[in-house]
């Protein structure tokens, strides 16, 4: 590319960059985990919806899965002086210093879905994953019979799982006769990792009975390896309960149920909590969503 073509386009990058002029809308910086899945894209509307009924601006963009990008994301929010940020971090230890640097620099910062470990923030908006996880854990502990041996398809660097796993582990420790007897760390959350996690699980040996998938694309993933299998007896549990999985789980598969989230209800809740704040309002610093159950009753039934 010729050095005449690169300035317009470095020009159009820095229009796009500019807060927007003129107005007394507050604007507000967003940067998600990813765009990639539903939860996110459910997120992502449900807080359009409120910017607008709000009238805030939203600048919204998505690490994708890059501690150093959605760094600099937030560190471009604070040349531009948004009002606020909110972020749903890539990584819970890494963005501390992002935020420290927002916090230093008098922006208050939001976390939606996954909580930041420190750094000064004003309020974390998310479903209530502990409770999420205890309610798999009974699930599974009834369908069990209250014995056997339970697999984790973790993620442990990113918060929300902590609590979902923690929640699932309580739920457990009521039944001595369950184990956990793996808990893989599943890269990213993403299907084929999980699948690859499960087929070492399947071919290990050692004894199996269920599946915890800590987000639908580990207990798909998951799915895809018993089924390839042709494993029979193992049942799965997962989270978010995503069109795929609800319809995996109303087809009578392996997987049995999900914890479903409400991710535009999440939105709408931390747009209202952004702009309460910067009214002058008092808001919680933990603002929880609660979390229900997903079977093939319920679906079946139409709930």
């Amino acid at each position: 590319m010729t050095p005449t073509r690169l300035l317009p386009i470095a020009l159009l990058a820095a229009l796009s960059c500019a807060r927007a002029p003129d107005t007394d809308r507050p604007q507000v910086g967003v940067t998600l985990l990813t765009e990639a899945h539903v939860f996110y894209q459910d997120l992502k509307r449900g807080m359009l919806a409120a910017a607008d009924s709000l009238g805030v601006d939203l600048h919204i963009v998505a690490g994708e899965w890059d501690l150093a990008r959605q760094t600099a994301q937030v560190q471009s929010f604070l040349t531009r002086k948004m009002d606020a940020i909110v972020i749903a971090p890539v990584n819970s230890s890494g963005i501390v210093s992002a935020v420290e640097e927002a916090h230093a620099a008098g922006v208050p910062v939001f976390t939606a879905d996954i909580a930041a470990d420190g750094g000064g923030v004003v309020a974390h908006i998310a479903s209530d994953n502990r409770q999420g996880g205890r309610l798999l854990g009974e699930f599974l502990a009834a369908r069990l019979g209250g014995r056997g041996a339970v697999a984790v398809l973790d993620q442990p660097t990113i918060t929300s799982v902590q609590e979902r796993v923690a929640g699932f582990r309580e739920a457990l420790a009521a039944y001595p006769e369950i184990t956990i007897v793996a808990a893989p760390a599943v890269e990213r959350g993403l299907r084929d990792v999980a699948k690859q996690k499960t087929d070492n699980l399947l071919t290990s040996g050692r004894p199996l009975d269920a599946i915890f998938g800590s987000n639908d694309d580990c207990a798909l993933g998951a799915l895809a390896a018993v089924q390839a299998a042709g494993r029979q007896g193992i049942v799965i549990v997962g989270y978010d309960a995503t069109p795929e999985a609800r319809t995996a789980i109303a087809g009578g598969t392996a997987l049995l149920a999900d914890a479903v989230q409400h991710p535009a209800e999440i939105g709408r809740r931390t747009v209202e909590a952004v702009a309460a704040h910067l009214r002058g309002e008092r808001v919680p610093p933990v603002i929880a969503v609660p979390v229900s159950l997903v079977t093939r009753d319920s679906l079946l039934a139409g709930r």
